[in-house]
């Protein structure tokens, strides 16, 4: 059984939620929300989001969207910002970028309804991380599938999610480990590729120990 030279370190997270000075009652608002909020925020309503709503697999994205369709009646707009996938981001810049430039367009195309007001107003807030180690280690395949199957639901989506970020990489801590620490590539690959949007995260790490297992079994 192969050993890692550099152990896997399992962590888990927990967020502060603040709630900002910014806020926004109509689509315009929105966008000068989103160019001058703090990364934070963006990274709260985006990322964190997926954390926060775990156990949602169907109409949900990201807090803006979700905004714009309830509470803003633009499903057009809903849905253009649904479709943001965060995976394919590595910096929270790329991402506001994408999120202005969606929502800009809108206005432009549509002013008469950019200046509407919404239901409810859209209040900017911040999630403030703190990370726990938990005194797991894995150097082996069989005892990161034991430290998997331990974590919390806010430790898997510290490593598997909001990783992402952190690395600057298009994959998540375990794929990485898993790559460069076992050289299991393929398995790092098929992990890499568990559509968070359609799974919960319970789901997901379900899939993943199912991967882990099969590979177990050529070893």
């Amino acid at each position: 059984m192969t050993t890692a030279e550099t152990p896997f370190d399992f962590y888990s997270v927990s967020y502060l939620t603040r709630i900002g000075n910014q806020s926004a009652g109509t689509v315009g608002e929105l966008l000068q929300g989103l160019e001058q909020c703090s990364d934070a925020s963006i990274f709260h309503h985006t990322f964190q989001t997926l954390g926060a709503h775990h156990f949602l697999t169907e109409n949900f994205s990201n807090d803006f969207a979700q905004w714009a369709m309830a509470d803003a009646n633009r499903n057009d707009l809903g849905e253009q910002l649904a479709s943001l996938d965060v995976r394919d981001y590595l910096s929270i810049a790329a991402l506001r970028e994408d999120l202005c430039r969606m929502v800009g367009e809108f206005c432009t195309a549509s002013p008469e309804f950019a200046n509407q007001a919404a239901l409810e107003r859209f209040y900017f807030c911040e999630g403030v991380e703190v990370t726990v180690p938990l005194g797991i280690q894995a150097r082996t395949l069989e005892e990161f599938r034991e430290g998997i199957g331990r974590l919390s639901h806010a430790g898997f989506y510290f490593h598997f999610i909001s990783s992402r970020l952190r690395l600057q990489l298009q994959t998540n801590d375990f794929s990485h480990w898993l790559a460069d620490g076992l050289g299991l590539a393929t398995l790092a690959k098929r992990i890499n590729q568990i559509d968070i949007y359609t799974n919960t995260l319970e789901g997901t790490r379900e899939k993943m120990l199912r991967l882990i297992d099969r590979e177990r079994r050529k070893i």
